[in-house]
């Protein structure tokens, strides 16, 4: 029933940890909400633009119940993870300590060794432990960690962290915590009302179908205090129209990492793409997910590297046929299902519009090599 509401061509599509599929509504969206205000109004689109960002705040507060002025938009998580970085007295000290681990995405690497002082240290869970067990993150845990980035989803592995696990060990040491969920969003289900990181951060791109350039940031009500940014701009100010060059308020929500003039279709796509997906259920969403994942666990326990457990794994199984994986990778490719392959394996992300006929195909194409 869903496959139609997406536009898809004449191919199984498995790269949803990569870039979901658009809705059929994208176009007319994108027209109504951001278009007909630029070239049929009178004057400056920007109220009905703005409007826009509102409904932005909103579909993700719904999405992760919450707050929707706990959320600003972002152009990219990388940037996002940078101006919280830059904007927390106590992450700028000349021996600020971070652990975060080395299956993270390599770009919130990047930003920790750029965004903080020289002689500040990073320490990596070795890619090699097991990042699904709380007790490898509870040994590198001490009172001298100042951060702990997280990811909820782990895109080269299939595994999952243990959130409600790691998290109040974060609070026990007293450190500040950042979670990406970048890969999670959409398929594995999070309630902030229950679940408080300090700052999460996440993109639409991928499980939520709303394209490059909308990210977002959520910042926990109790941080926002400690929070000065210096990447700002007159939309982070609490009036944004008063243009006194001489006065700058920072707005008294997480909007004061939001900066200069915004972007604003990629917003429209997202929100939409949103609302539908919750409309949906992140439940049911991860339901149906897990059900094709467990065919392929079924189909090939041997070849299975992500995790087989489904409190371990995220949205994407990961197989390797060893000798044998470029010729699979081969018939899949001639056969037109759409997957990827990584030094782990070939990663496989059914969505809502898979179904298990499709994932059976796989498995026959597979098994047949």
């Amino acid at each position: 029933m869903y496959k139609y509401d997406f536009l898809l061509k004449d191919n199984i599509y498995l790269l949803n940890h990569s870039v979901g599929r658009p809705l059929k509504t994208t176009e007319q969206q994108f027209k109504s909400h951001f278009l007909d205000h630029w070239q049929d109004s009178n004057s400056e689109p920007w109220p009905q633009w703005l409007n826009a960002i509102t409904r932005y705040q909103i579909a993700l507060s719904k999405l992760f119940n919450d707050d929707a002025d706990n959320f600003c938009p972002q152009v990219n998580l990388s940037s996002a993870l940078s101006k919280v970085l830059m904007s927390v007295a106590r992450l700028q000290q000349p021996h600020t300590q971070i652990l975060m681990s080395e299956s993270d995405f390599p770009s919130m690497g990047f930003v920790m060794q750029r965004a903080l002082a020289d002689t500040a240290t990073i320490t990596f869970i070795p890619n090699n432990l097991d990042i699904t067990d709380p007790h490898v993150w509870a040994e590198y845990l001490h009172d001298r960690i100042d951060l702990v980035f997280i990811s909820h989803a782990y895109s080269n592995t299939g595994q999952q962290a243990p959130l409600d696990d790691i998290l109040p060990l974060v609070r026990q040491h007293q450190a500040l915590s950042i979670v990406d969920v970048a890969q999670s969003a959409g398929i594995i289900p999070l309630d902030l009302k229950t679940t408080r990181p300090d700052f999460m951060i996440g993109s639409c791109v991928k499980w939520l179908c709303g394209g490059p350039g909308s990210s977002y940031l959520w910042v926990n009500p109790t941080q926002l205090a400690y929070c000065l940014p210096k990447d700002v701009g007159w939309f982070s100010h609490q009036q944004p129209f008063e243009f006194n060059i001489h006065h700058f308020k920072a707005h008294q929500g997480a909007l004061r990492f939001w900066g200069g003039t915004p972007s604003i279709m990629p917003y429209v796509i997202s929100a939409n793409s949103i609302e539908y997906f919750t409309r949906i259920g992140i439940d049911k969403l991860r339901q149906h997910n897990q059900t094709l994942l467990t065919m392929l666990a079924d189909a090939f326990p041997s070849a299975l590297v992500s995790p087989a457990r489904e409190t371990q794994r995220n949205g994407t199984a990961i197989l390797h046929f060893g000798s044998q994986q470029e010729s699979v990778l081969s018939a899949l490719i001639a056969h037109n299902i759409s997957v990827d392959n990584r030094q782990q394996g070939m990663r496989i992300s059914p969505h809502i519009y898979n179904d298990e006929a499709e994932i059976q195909q796989l498995i026959d194409l597979i098994k047949s090599v």
